[in-house]
């Protein structure tokens, strides 16, 4: 008589609440804003105690530090995917005048409409884009020296062509154009009364999220990074290392040629010295949101909370009553403190030692 043993069904082996916990904190640590949101929630407090005026935590003070950094925050978003990538552009900075020049003459010199104009306008900063990818990607020189060239090239000609042609330095009237009103709506009104928001901030929100969901959800976003861990690895890989890196310098220009627009529809005139010196603080603004200076590594969101920070700086020193000669030293403490603090929490993420 033959018997049949029924096979018992095994449980499975049970879960470590540990092993889960300590995963979910190691992906937490490896998440690239994380410095900057500790950063962030600190300047915010700091200048909320300090506040002599008593707006910096209300909604007044939040759309006056927001206008800062939403300008700083829509090229920074840019240089990020750059610097992700493994490039630097030397020439965001002096591009939002340059773009803001060639808006204006275009509608005071050469009697363009607003719109067209501000189409060529962008086309202008495309080119320019693609002329220094083209230049990094054809000689291999380092993207600093390339841009560092580009910066110069442009500071000259928005002096010396701005100059010949108006006889000053600036250009005004592009208000009396046709289209400025519709195009002011567009790119430099205002919203929410009593708070005046700048649309900019809506600007800044909305490529912060384009450029975030390239990153986490478009093969492009693969690009991006593999390109800026290792470029010769991508290239056997198949990536179109050449064609990545010249899309995101283009991507950069574009978004310095945004800020130029708005800000001469703002102002209703351009300076030939408008935005020379703010390439750093895109720069500033991205590490400090967790990019690496060796590319391969970064976030958009850690960029933009980089330019909330240097928002917040900027304004809550002037609400505290401080004199505003002490920016830039707090810029600089800023971003050696995030690169201190990002450095401590990616070796944490990878259980070195702090």
């Amino acid at each position: 008589m033959s018997t049949t043993t029924t096979p018992t069904a095994t449980s499975p082996p049970a879960r470590d609440e540990r092993v889960a916990q300590t995963a979910s904190l190691a992906r937490l640590l490896r998440r690239p804003e994380l410095g900057a949101l500790i950063g962030a929630v600190g300047v915010f407090v700091l200048f909320a105690v300090v506040d002599q005026t008593g707006q910096f935590a209300s909604l007044h003070g939040l759309a006056r530090w927001s206008d800062s950094a939403a300008t700083i925050g829509i090229v920074a978003v840019a240089v990020a995917l750059l610097m992700i990538g493994g490039e630097f552009d030397l020439s965001a900075g002096v591009m939002v005048g340059s773009s803001g020049l060639v808006l204006g003459l275009l509608v005071t010199e050469l009697y363009v409409m607003m719109w067209p104009a501000i189409l060529l306008t962008l086309v202008f900063a495309a080119a320019i884009g693609a002329m220094n990818g083209w230049l990094v990607v054809k000689t291999r020189l380092p993207s600093f020296i390339v841009t560092l060239a580009t910066f110069f090239s442009l500071q000259g000609l928005n002096l010396g062509l701005t100059k010949m042609i108006t006889d000053t330095v600036r250009v005004s009237g592009i208000d009396d154009i046709p289209g400025f009103d519709s195009a002011r709506a567009v790119f430099a009104t205002d919203f929410w009364e009593p708070y005046k928001f700048r649309i900019a901030v809506v600007w800044w929100i909305g490529l912060t999220i384009l450029a975030t969901v390239v990153l986490a959800r478009a093969r492009f976003g693969n690009w991006i990074t593999a390109v800026g861990g290792d470029a010769n690895a991508a290239r056997n890989t198949g990536v179109p290392v050449a064609r990545t890196k010249i899309l995101l310098f283009m991507f950069t220009s574009m978004s310095a040629a945004l800020v130029g627009i708005m800000t001469a529809l703002r102002l209703r005139s351009v300076q030939a010295g408008q935005g020379v010196g703010e390439e750093f603080t895109y720069i500033i603004a991205a590490v400090v949101g967790g990019c690496l200076l060796t590319g391969g590594f970064g976030s958009a969101i850690g960029a933009s909370v980089g330019a909330s920070v240097i928002g917040m700086a900027f304004i809550g020193i002037a609400f505290a009553g401080w004199n505003t000669d002490w920016s830039f030293l707090f810029l600089g403490v800023i971003l050696f403190m995030a690169v201190m603090v990002n450095t401590i929490i990616s070796r944490r993420a990878s259980g070195g030692r702090g």
